[in-house]
């Protein structure tokens, strides 16, 4: 905590918190599998327009021009029908979009419930994001609180899933485990080394 005028200052690196939260990766995988199956679909799909181009192509001699007309409105039609699903998965207020949105605010409002109790708990006046807009051109190791909330955050997870008495209370009795900072200094040295 750094005593600046008086101040507590400490910062937090959300996205190492989200690389570190295990429940955030599967479902970031989950909808990178949906992702694929929709990418796959549009492919598919593209590729029955191509081939029904190149099949008009190919027979366009031998058919009336009022027939190559209907054909040339229903691969049109097909392309329109694609773009429009393309927007309703990919578009801005698309699925994926939502999804996302899904994903992560539960996970925000767990790293915000933490900083707060960590603001609280140890009188800190200020917690900025390092990953956020907020330009940081210089932060010490030891004002990284990332990884105080990495456990607070599973360690509720562990409680929530603990079926029996015995595990409630295994998962209470880790949070009166003193912090290991060996962690902390890792996250240091490899920031030193990329700033290097």
């Amino acid at each position: 905590t750094a005593q600046r005028n008086g101040a507590r200052i400490g910062y937090i690196d959300t996205e190492y918190i989200l690389q570190n939260i295990p429940e955030y990766q599967e479902a970031t995988a989950q909808l990178q599998t949906k992702v694929e199956q929709w990418k796959a679909e549009i492919e598919q799909r593209l590729g029955v327009i191509a081939q029904k181009r190149k099949d008009l192509s190919n027979e366009k001699a031998l058919l009336t021009k009022e027939l190559i007309e209907e054909r040339e409105e229903d691969i049109t039609f097909e392309e329109q029908e694609i773009l429009d699903y393309q927007q309703k998965r990919f578009g801005p207020d698309g699925d994926l979009s939502l999804q996302k949105k899904a994903l992560m605010q539960p996970i925000q409002d767990q790293i915000f419930a933490a900083v707060q109790d960590i603001a609280e708990d140890r009188n800190y006046d200020f917690i900025f994001d390092k990953s956020a807009d907020v330009v940081m051109l210089y932060s010490a190791q030891r004002f990284d609180l990332s990884d105080q909330i990495v456990r607070i955050i599973t360690r509720t997870a562990k409680r929530e899933q603990a079926s029996s008495k015995k595990e409630r209370k295994e998962a209470e009795e880790e949070e009166l485990i003193p912090e290991d900072t060996s962690a902390q200094e890792e996250r240091q040295k490899e920031l030193d080394e990329k700033r290097a």
